[in-house]
Order: structure tokens, then C-alpha cells, then sequence
């Protein structure tokens, strides 16, 4: 069901626009007003692949609102490119994200994103084909946060072995917010 819910550009974009509203519907700092920039942080993730005969890496830069010391929430540009033996495939897109820090070194992470993927696949000698699409991507994450900086490891629910940019359900990260 979740697969089909984001099937569509129209669909994901709709499905986005809840999750934000539902964020920050129940994100709400009640402390004093303070200015907005001022709770913004800046910066991104880093992603790397590996499987046999496939490789995969992304660059992800992001600005999250800093709700309060648990909760964070924001928006991602994505930048990917994945080799999967002589096949190549180029993605950029988007994603929201929420992050929550239960314990001070603990954070547990949802994005959803939506990339825009073109790859080329050629067979032993056959012409090269072309293909381009959208394809949705919802990641469940858990990692350790030591201050500015995170690494941990999440899993892609709507994973499509033969649509997925990367190469594997599981993916590991890294981010830094300033």
C-alpha cells in the first residue's frame, strides 16, 4: 500500500505535504519567541554502497529547524550516482527528513525522498538503453550523534530491487549539521 501511495510525482508531493503539516503541527516550541534563523542548522549527509559488482555513493545537502534539543525536521537535495556492473544510473531529487534524539548519542531517523533516476544499461554488446524515471524512497534510520555529527545506518521500506538507485535496502551514513 505504501508503494502505491507514492507511485506518482503528484501522489509523493501530496504524501510530503502531509508529513510536514503532521510535523509541524506537533513540533510546536512552546518556549519564548525567538528568531527562526537562529534555530536553522546547515548541513547534509554523505552515502556509500557496496555490493558484488555494484557501487553507490550520494551527496545530500540539507537545512533542518531545530524544534528543540530532541526534535528536527527539514529538507534535502540529493545528488547520486550508482554503477552496477556495466550499468550506470544518475539521480537528483529531493527529500523531507525528521530527526529525534531520544538520549543525547541516539538519534532515529525518517526521510522520504524522491529522485528522478536515468541510467544507461547495456548487455554483452546489445545497444546501450535508456531509461528515466521517478522513483520514491522511504528510509527508517538509527545512529549515534556525538554533537554535530552522526553515522549510523538506515533502511529503504519501498526498496525496488530493480528501480532503486543504490544498491542495497540498507545504507549506511553520515551527517554533519552546523
Amino acid at each position: 500500500m505504501i508503494k502505491k501511495l507514492f507511485k506518482t510525482p503528484k501522489n509523493t508531493f501530496l504524501g510530503l505535504f502531509l508529513i510536514v503539516f503532521a510535523i509541524s503541527g506537533s513540533a510546536q516550541n512552546t518556549n519564548t519567541p525567538t528568531n527562526f534563523w537562529n534555530n536553522v542548522r546547515f548541513g547534509g549527509g554523505l552515502g556509500l554502497g557496496f555490493t558484488n559488482g555494484g557501487f553507490n555513493a550520494s551527496v545530500s545537502p540539507s537545512a533542518i529547524y531545530q524544534f528543540n534539543e530532541q526534535f528536527a525536521s527539514g529538507v534535502s537535495l540529493t545528488f547520486n550516482y550508482a554503477k552496477f556492473d556495466s550499468n550506470h544510473r544518475y539521480a537528483y531529487g529531493g527529500s523531507i527528513l525528521s530527526l529525534y534524539n531520544p538520549i543525547p548519542f541516539l538519534q532515529i531517523s525518517a526521510e522520504l525522498e524522491q529522485l528522478r533516476i536515468n541510467q544507461n544499461i547495456s548487455y554483452n554488446g546489445l545497444p546501450t538503453v535508456s531509461e528515466n524515471y521517478w522513483s520514491p524512497g522511504l528510509f527508517l534510520g538509527l545512529g549515534y550523534t556525538d554533537q554535530n555529527f552522526t553515522i549510523g545506518i538506515r533502511y529503504d521500506v519501498l526498496y525496488d530491487d530493480n528501480k532503486s538507485i543504490y544498491a542495497s535496502a540498507w545504507l549506511p551514513f553520515v551527517r554533519v549539521y552546523f
